[in-house]
């Protein structure tokens, strides 16, 4: 995997990767994040975070992984998309057992996999481009107490992005509506404030960065991260 990580910065080094031959799309890109948090919960510390796109048409294909850079926590999550009109459906294979775990290929009742399903939709307002989106756990690793029963772990989020003055923004706001892999119950869990804008290195050259301030009010916890794109 390390060395699979090394070909992937090597490949990315000079800036994503595009590429396009009678309608199949290909994407190559990474991050490189001070932490990694995702939907409102600390995962690890600074983290390169590599990610490959095929698409045809409105189907896609893609694969994203975060590696820790001083520590064995690693993951590698596959999805499959469709999207039409403003709505998306997608199923998303993931996989964060860490370092050494060598467990990927058990698929079996004591799988480290959770697989997830996930619907969102864009309103079709260019001034007013509302998302939202359902995500729940339907199999594999989620399970309730005693691990026999699914949890089917929710987290539902509504977010806006925005523009002033040439930098993006992104306002977001999560939640869960009840027990399950984010909280102990129904709880709002990511409240999150997203900045991105691209610094010019050279004349031929910039380096897209970003800001990110996320705040937990379930586990009373804030983040900011700081990172920037390949």
């Amino acid at each position: 995997m390390k060395k699979l990580i090394f070909v992937l910065a090597v490949l990315v080094g000079a800036g994503s990767v595009k590429a396009q031959d009678k309608g199949l799309n290909f994407s190559l890109g990474a991050d490189l994040v001070s932490s990694y948090v995702w939907r409102g919960t600390y995962q690890t510390k600074t983290a390169f975070q590599p990610t490959a796109g095929l698409s045809l048409g409105n189907f896609s294909l893609s694969a994203w992984a975060s590696t820790e850079f001083t520590g064995p926590q690693k993951e590698v999550d596959f999805t499959v998309g469709y999207s039409v009109a403003g709505l998306s459906l997608a199923i998303t294979d993931y996989w964060w057992s860490g370092e050494q775990a060598y467990k990927y290929l058990k698929y079996d009742s004591g799988t480290a996999h959770y697989w997830e399903g996930s619907l969102s939709y864009v309103l079709p307002v260019k001034s007013f481009p509302l998302s939202l989106s359902i995500n729940t756990m339907f199999a594999g690793a989620d399970k309730k107490e005693g691990g026999n029963k699914n949890n089917f772990s929710t987290y539902i989020e509504v977010s806006l992005p925005f523009t002033i003055k040439e930098v993006d923004l992104n306002v977001g706001l999560g939640a869960t509506p009840e027990k399950g892999l984010y909280a102990s119950q129904a709880s709002v869990v990511n409240i999150n404030l997203k900045a991105s804008k691209e610094i010019k290195i050279t004349d031929s050259f910039s380096l897209p960065v970003f800001g990110q301030i996320i705040l937990n009010p379930n586990q009373e916890d804030i983040f900011f991260v700081f990172g920037f794109s390949l």
